[in-house]
């Protein structure tokens, strides 16, 4: 596979992550649930913060700080992605991951002022933060380099 298929899968990722939001937004509405199992339900959300809705209660700078963050991130990421051999294929994907999960969350920044979120889990009485696909494909994307690079 060639270095741009490697971009053309961060557009596929990051259009499946807009698409979603959007679904959320039409289908839940602001403030809305439904529940899917015990586990599980679809709850929409605006997050004003980073991960865990960290910096969610200031005053508003926060959104141009975390999209000045993310702009960074992912020039430096995609960077990052240019110079990593073809050959290094794991390592490629957990950028990719990451790098997905970065512009689709500075997007909502960018247009909305705030991350879209919508999937929440929870069990008797314990709520994980709600969070969206991008958040998946960073976490992901991070536990598989730090894998890569624990192994070398």
């Amino acid at each position: 596979m060639k270095v741009r298929h490697y971009f053309l899968i961060v557009v596929l990722l990051v259009i499946c992550d807009q698409l979603t939001k959007l679904l959320a937004y039409e289908y839940l509405g602001i403030d809305n649930s439904i529940i899917i199992n015990e586990f599980l339900s679809l709850t929409f959300s605006h997050n004003y913060g980073a991960a865990f809705s960290f910096l969610a209660d200031n005053s508003g700078w926060q959104r141009y700080f975390l999209s000045g963050i993310s702009a960074i991130s992912s020039v430096i990421i995609s960077i990052w992605i240019l110079r990593t051999s073809l050959r290094c294929k794991f390592k490629l994907i957990s950028l990719v991951l990451i790098l997905s999960g970065a512009i689709g969350n500075m997007i909502d920044r960018i247009t909305n002022g705030f991350v879209v979120d919508f999937i929440d889990f929870h069990y008797s009485g314990f709520n994980y933060p709600i969070f969206n696909f991008a958040d998946i494909f960073i976490s992901i994307g991070v536990v598989v380099l730090i894998i890569v690079d624990w192994r070398k």
